[in-house]
């Protein structure tokens, strides 16, 4: 509320200028963030205040936005109702999450022919208040799904530039790793190293449970076996990993499969290999033998990822459908 006091104009009218608006909270996607780490120490953020309104027609400025960035593949939830609001998967997706109230109004904008002195002013409105989840869900094109020791980290090591941990004891690794492979056409797959699924990992057990939802993000899923497992073992070890993932989400069943059988340099392995090729027929899958360690193999499997599975969008340009006719 401001009056004008001006030499020669006693009796200025109204000049209270407009409140600025609260700023907003937004949350940003973007493909140089990996984790949330930084989002389980601090938990509180607030957008700056709007300016106040000032005599002389002066409005107040608006207050500065604050913009939190998280990892691509991050859902957004509300923490009371579950619901999902954003499902940040593209580089630069932004929402907003909590916007800034709206400036009041400054007491010139009260003023009438009958009451010419307005001697009061419009507060301004309470910013929104909002309490989410994060939850992260790599994104990926290849998934690779194995037991300890079944020699993923191992793999990914040999298909992209990753170095991930690796020792011979079971879950070695604590948290999924990425890799890039590229191919000599330029051609790219992101391939997500998910630590060790054993059985009953869909109720809790082992790791499994914490990271079985980062398979729901990928296009391909790689079963990774122990060849130079005993009997059955390679076997019982993929239907292992089938049951979990079944009992977790049955959609994920319903994604393109390959079985890599590992350790192929391994002199039991090679014994194991057509029995192992006979146990996959009913499940019409292809089965590709590989060693990670010394790389027998490895040119076929990435021939076949990005010859065979891949979607259409990821062919080579002379293979793409062109029967859509030109508009000219």
């Amino acid at each position: 509320m401001s009056f004008r006091r001006e030499r020669f104009k006693p009796r200025g009218g109204p000049d209270g200028g407009d409140g600025g608006k609260g700023g907003d909270v937004q949350i940003t996607a973007s493909s140089q963030y990996q984790s949330l780490q930084d989002y389980h120490f601090r938990q509180h953020f607030k957008a700056a205040k709007g300016g106040h309104g000032q005599g002389n027609d002066r409005n107040g400025r608006k207050g500065q936005d604050i913009r939190l960035v998280v990892p691509l593949g991050t859902l957004i939830r509300e923490a009371e109702t579950g619901q999902i609001l954003a499902d940040l998967t593209t580089e630069g997706q932004t929402i907003v999450v909590a916007q800034g109230g709206r400036g009041g109004k400054g007491n010139k904008h009260f003023a009438t022919a009958t009451h010419r002195t307005p001697r009061f002013a419009q507060k301004g409105e309470s910013g929104n208040e909002a309490w989410l989840f994060l939850e992260l869900k790599m994104l990926a094109h290849i998934g690779l799904v194995g037991q300890p020791n079944a020699g993923k980290s191992t793999l990914l090591s040999r298909l992209s530039a990753a170095k991930p941990k690796i020792s011979d004891y079971p879950f070695t690794t604590l948290t999924p790793n990425l890799g890039i492979l590229e191919d000599k056409q330029g051609r790219r797959l992101t391939i997500a190293d998910i630590p060790g699924i054993i059985a009953g990992a869909s109720n809790g057990a082992g790791l499994g449970l914490k990271f079985l939802k980062h398979i729901e993000r990928t296009l391909i899923l790689v079963y990774i076996i122990d060849g130079s497992l005993k009997g059955e073992g390679p076997y019982l070890s993929f239907q292992t990993l089938v049951k979990e993932m079944e009992a977790y989400n049955p959609s994920l069943l319903d994604k393109p499969r390959l079985v890599v059988v590992n350790k192929i340099d391994l002199a039991s392995s090679k014994a194991n290999l057509e029995s192992i090729k006979k146990a996959f027929k009913k499940y019409r899958l292809t089965v590709i033998p590989i060693s990670a360690k010394t790389g027998e193999g490895i040119p076929i499997l990435i021939h076949h990822l990005f010859n065979t599975i891949l979607p259409k969008e990821y062919a080579e340009p002379d293979r793409i459908d062109r029967t859509t006719k030109s508009p000219n």
